[in-house]
């Protein structure tokens, strides 16, 4: 199987069957994402202990692009320690923007399904914008956008 089909049916299966799809009651941490390109919303909401996430979900109205990451990076992040999360975020980011050299050593895993995300421009910050939003939340911002100033990728990301 090629990776276009790959990455088409990945995107498709977590689309249909999101995981960690919903609220959690009484969360520790929580941020709401934007993305004003295209209409992405997502609400991030995750329980710290002993500083690993040990429960998180998200909710929203979002493409299938954003729906897919939010799920697959739940699934990832999930149970982990602050620092290797810190480590995901920083490389699907670099990844989303052609910045990671997937030769080298990473941590992404099945996350490189998102590698050719970097050849569309117009959906790369569709699949930042679940990463963008934990990363808000860790770090008690309650609300942030992918657009200019409020995107810490923009610089490098451009108008993508």
């Amino acid at each position: 199987m090629n990776t276009k089909s790959l990455y088409q049916e990945v995107i498709l299966d977590h689309n249909r069957k999101p995981r960690n799809y919903g609220t959690l009651n009484e969360a520790s941490h929580h941020a709401v994402g934007h993305n004003p390109l295209c209409g992405d919303r997502l609400d991030v909401a995750l329980n710290l202990e002993n500083d690993h996430i040990d429960d998180i979900a998200f909710q929203g109205e979002s493409c299938a692009i954003c729906k897919a990451s939010a799920s697959m990076m739940t699934t990832a992040v999930k149970g982990k320690p602050l620092t290797d999360v810190e480590t995901l975020i920083q490389e699907f980011r670099e990844m989303a923007i052609g910045k990671l050299d997937l030769e080298s050593p990473h941590h992404l895993g099945r996350l490189t399904v998102f590698s050719g995300i970097r050849d569309l421009p117009t959906r790369v910050k569709c699949a930042i914008l679940p990463w963008h939003t934990l990363h808000a939340a860790l770090n008690s911002v309650t609300t942030t956008s992918t657009e200019a100033r409020n995107d810490p990728v923009h610089a490098t990301a451009g108008k993508a």
